[in-house]
């Protein structure tokens, strides 16, 4: 009661802290009459005199009441726009490294100038991160007029950048690209062999754009590279036959989850069916001998029966896309992981590609934690502030809007079944259409949008339908939504990036209706009369009641239904939203409380008729917070689990980092060494045993498999005294006398490069390796659960002690391969420059149950051996002599992503570097 009362007298303490900015609005202001008496020569100086005043001592936010207003003022010599003094507050909590809640419409792209401007001055980077492809050129290129005006340099990172490119855009004070592109990047750079050939520098501080959607809703998915495994097709295609014939009484199923599990009669039936076809290796189908039917069974299972088609995908020219659930975008040539997605291409019976194998992989929190100072900016983030603060420590700022809102949100309409609501709102619409209110509709899915499009086609009312099949016109759909009478149909609005402007977009209608008139007094005279029908048509919309907001369903997070809300009643203009339920919607059948159930049904509701109540609006509420409850378990968890992954990859990327900057590494070789030789000796010869306990027979074995020696172990136990320390310093010795020999016959500079460049690719082998192991203890880690343990505590002990395991193994192979080296000549080892890295498979992958995946296939052309041995290289044997017939560069230096000498303006390795990888796959 007190804190209501202390709350409606002094405000809410996020209230507090925003009238707190308003001193600092207020010296903002007071600048703004003297910068815009400069000219534009002398607002472009700004940016030296500030970092002028920074090298003097000031710091950032000294400079930054002044640095906001030449923002503005640049802005709206640029631009035309200038910013609002809530937008200046905006601009104050992401410099603040604070996320920043502003509604749609209010300009949160314009915002971010004012932090972005101010801490780029430092010359340190700043990266903007966009949530997909299309914002991040545009922004770069809009937003870059008042950076570029100010004198700053702006880079933007798309999909399939060449390196060189990359390098320049990391390079710029400000760079824009989408949370994938900067991921997958940072996990490239740490797989190169030379610090030149790495793009990013070390990060300084980002900007999120819909910060919910990429810290939150992408999450639950780590980044993954990986690479291909073996063809299993065949064996897919046997199994999706099995799984086909299944009945629905064989197996138990989580709708939840997405989980699907044999019952026990099923399991004995399906044992019968799959020996029938020989894919059993044993009678028991979970003998571990039948592993990987077991894997490709489970597989099957949820992609038959769990994942629909034009819900969870597509098929599009012939290969099966996924569709974002968050977005409602086709995530083209993203692929789900551990077979699920080879299991969907059986089921629809498209080509099969093969699966693919983790060789570096990071989730977007830890990814994001590097930064030493980070903001966000969305217009949902509220109802996941306690979890932006668990994780990433950012506090949520709610920005008031520039003008109060008008729109009106009405309480939810519920109905029995979906005919009946598709029903009602066909005919919703088909009204508001009659009085030309444009109309926004929200589903959460395109068999839905698909739906509902039969209806209006049936009232005779003409839309159009916004979803993953149409998405290439996405921008105009959206950007003509708010038009007289329009009517579009929407699967989800999340990250759209484009306002939906009453009366229509001037920028859209240019382009459309004048693209082919040039500069001139007529395309003035048409420019001007399009301005004046939006005018116009703005009005009627104006005087229809603005834009209407119609929900089809309740999404499984509220902040997906405030952004289609928030779409509604921009800038003070009049709108109005409402949702239509029924007891058939996924979130009410799969998460709604039991007693919702028996209370609708018993309500006797007729066909066609609604009710609504506060009462059905909190039970809503009540399931969304369980399913949103739920998500953030599963995102903590996978937190969790990569933190372990985390501490091992931060000591192998400073190891790498150590290598690549080392002029030599024989030092940390000899150390290999010594440790290798003192594992081996302590393995025979325990500490504290007696000699005939000695096992000498296995120590001779392991000696000569893993470095090549057979010294006389047997004669020196003959002497008196002897002890394992005296064994292993004369092994030592042998050692170190053999390597000074093979050291001798070439230049010592070219040995310590290979024994550099060895060193590397094992240790990007054995990491690889370790991460497969990882991948596969965390997919059972959790049964440990049934013997009352904790899955995470086990899983934490199992990686510590691989770890360990692995960098034993990697001292030992390295060792050993420096030893068998075959030195045949004096000038024995052409140290060629290390290869290029490949175009990686890169993928989107949830570890604990593979949904929401996703691996691009622009890396169908692969080198086979990335990790080869630099002596006896195939790349050599594939062509004697130096040079190949069908490669007249072949005995050339050239990098494989250089321009191709031939001129044809392709990449080496796509012009006549490709003879040399075909000969190697060959």
């Amino acid at each position: 009661m007190m804190n209501a009362i202390f709350k409606s007298m002094f405000g809410s303490s996020n209230d507090r802290y925003v009238r707190s900015m308003g001193k600092i609005v207020n010296q903002i202001n007071g600048l703004e009459e003297q910068i815009q008496s400069l000219s534009d020569e002398e607002l472009a100086a700004q940016t030296d005199k500030f970092r002028d005043l920074l090298a003097d001592g000031k710091t950032l936010d000294d400079i930054l009441p002044e640095a906001f207003a030449t923002v503005r003022e640049a802005s709206s010599r640029v631009l035309g726009m200038r910013h609002f003094d809530v937008q200046m507050i905006g601009g104050i909590v992401l410099h603040r490294g604070e996320i920043a809640e502003m509604r749609t419409g209010e300009g949160k792209t314009l915002v971010a100038t004012l932090a972005t401007y101010l801490n780029a001055i430092e010359g340190k980077g700043v990266h903007v991160v966009t949530v997909n492809d299309y914002l991040a050129p545009r922004d770069a290129e809009w937003m870059g007029r008042i950076y570029k005006f100010l004198g700053l340099t702006v880079g933007v990172i798309i999909p399939n950048l060449p390196e060189h490119a990359r390098r320049e855009a990391y390079n710029a004070d400000i760079t824009y690209g989408t949370n994938n592109e900067f991921g997958f990047d940072y996990l490239r750079d740490n797989m190169k062999h030379s610090r030149a050939d790495m793009v990013q520098r070390p990060f300084n501080f980002a900007i999120v754009d819909e910060v919910d959607s990429i810290l939150i809703d992408e999450a639950r998915t780590p980044l993954i590279i990986s690479g291909p495994t073996e063809d299993k097709a065949e064996l897919y295609v046997q199994i999706d036959e099995v799984v086909k014939t299944i009945p629905e009484d064989w197996y138990d199923k989580d709708e939840k989850t997405k989980q699907i599990s044999l019952t026990e009669d099923g399991i004995e039936e399906v044992e019968k069916l799959l020996a029938e076809k020989g894919l059993l290796e044993t009678d028991n189908l979970y003998d571990v001998e039948n592993t990987q039917v077991v894997h490709h069974l489970d597989q099957a299972l949820r992609a038959v029966h769990m994942f629909k088609r034009d819900t969870d995908y597509i098929v599009k020219d012939d290969k099966v896309v996924i569709i974002d659930e968050f977005t409602g975008r086709m995530m083209e040539g993203r692929r789900w992981s551990n077979g699920l997605h080879q299991a969907a291409e059986a089921k629809e019976g498209v080509k099969i590609e093969p699966e693919n194998q983790t060789m570096a992989s990071i989730t977007f929190q830890n990814y994001f934690r590097m930064y030493p100072k980070l903001s966000g900016m969305t217009g949902t983030a509220a109802t996941e502030a306690a979890e932006f603060w668990e994780i990433y420590k950012m506090n949520v700022v709610t920005i008031p809007t520039n003008l109060p809102v008008q729109r009106i949100d009405e309480d939810d309409q519920f109905f029995k079944n979906t005919k009946d609501k598709f029903q009602a709102i066909a005919k919703a619409i088909a009204e508001k259409n009659a009085t030309g209110q444009p109309v926004l509709v929200g589903t959460v899915s395109i068999e839905k949008s698909e739906l509902l499009s039969n209806f209006l086609d049936q009232e005779g009312v003409k839309h159009a339908v916004l979803n993953a099949r149409h998405h290439e016109q996405e921008a105009h759909i959206v950007a003509q939504a708010g038009r007289l009478g329009a009517v579009t149909i929407a699967t989800n609005m999340a990250g759209r990036g484009t306002d939906i402007q009453l009366g229509g977009n001037l920028e859209f209608r240019l382009e459309e209706e004048l693209s082919h008139l040039p500069e001139g007094d007529e395309r003035d005279a048409a420019v001007a009369k399009i301005k004046d029908e939006i005018a116009a048509e703005k009005q009627q919309v104006l005087d229809a009641g603005g834009l209407f907001v119609l929900g089809t369903e309740r999404h499984e997070s509220r902040r997906i239904d405030n952004q289609l809300r928030g779409r509604s009643g921009r800038q003070g203009d009049p709108g109005l939203s409402r949702f239509y339920l029924c007891l058939e919607d996924d979130l009410l059948r799969i998460f709604g409380p039991d007693t919702l159930f028996s209370k609708m049904m018993n309500s006797n509701l007729e066909d066609g008729e609604a009710i609504g109540s506060k009462w059905l609006s909190k039970a809503i509420e009540t399931a969304q917070r369980k399913v949103e409850s739920r998500n953030y378990e599963m995102r903590k968890q996978v937190v969790e689990y990569d933190d372990v992954m985390n501490d091992q990859r931060k000591v192998i990327y400073e190891q790498r980092a150590e290598i690549m900057d080392s002029e030599q590494v024989d030092d940390v070789v000899l150390s290999m060494r010594s440790d290798a030789i003192a594992a081996m000796v302590v393995e025979a010869c325990p500490p504290g045993s007696y000699p005939e306990q000695w096992d000498i027979e296995g120590l001779k074995t392991r000696l000569d498999e893993v470095l090549g020696i057979q010294p006389p172990i047997n004669d020196w136990i003959e002497e008196d005294s002897v002890e394992p320390e005296m064994i292993e310093e004369r092994i030592a010795a042998i050692v170190e006398d053999e390597m000074n020999a093979k050291v001798a016959m070439v230049d010592e500079g070219r040995w310590r490069q290979f024994e550099k460049s060895l060193l590397l690719r094992r240790l990007d082998h054995h990491w690889k390796e370790h991460l497969s192991t990882l991948d596969a203890l965390r997919q059972v880690v959790w049964l440990r659960a049934h013997a009352q343990k904790q899955p995470i505590n086990e899983y934490k002990q199992e990686a510590f002690s691989l770890f360990e395991r692995m960098l034993d193994t990697l001292r030992e192979d390295t060792t050993g391969e420096l030893m068998k080296v075959q030195i045949n000549q004096p000038e024995p080892i052409r140290m060629e420059k290390l290869p290029d890295l490949p175009d990686f498979l890169t993928g989107h992958i949830d570890p604990l149950t593979g949904i929401d995946n996703s691996n691009d296939g622009d890396g169908s052309e692969r080198r086979a051996d990335l990790f080869g041995s630099l002596a006896g290289s195939p790349r050599a044997a594939a062509s004697p002599g130096g040079r190949n017939a069908d490669n007249p560069y072949s005995d050339q230096e050239i990098s494989r992503n250089a321009p191709c000498p031939c001129g044809s303006g392709s990449k080496y390795k796509h012009c006549h570097g490709a003879v040399g990888s075909k000969a190697l796959a060959e």
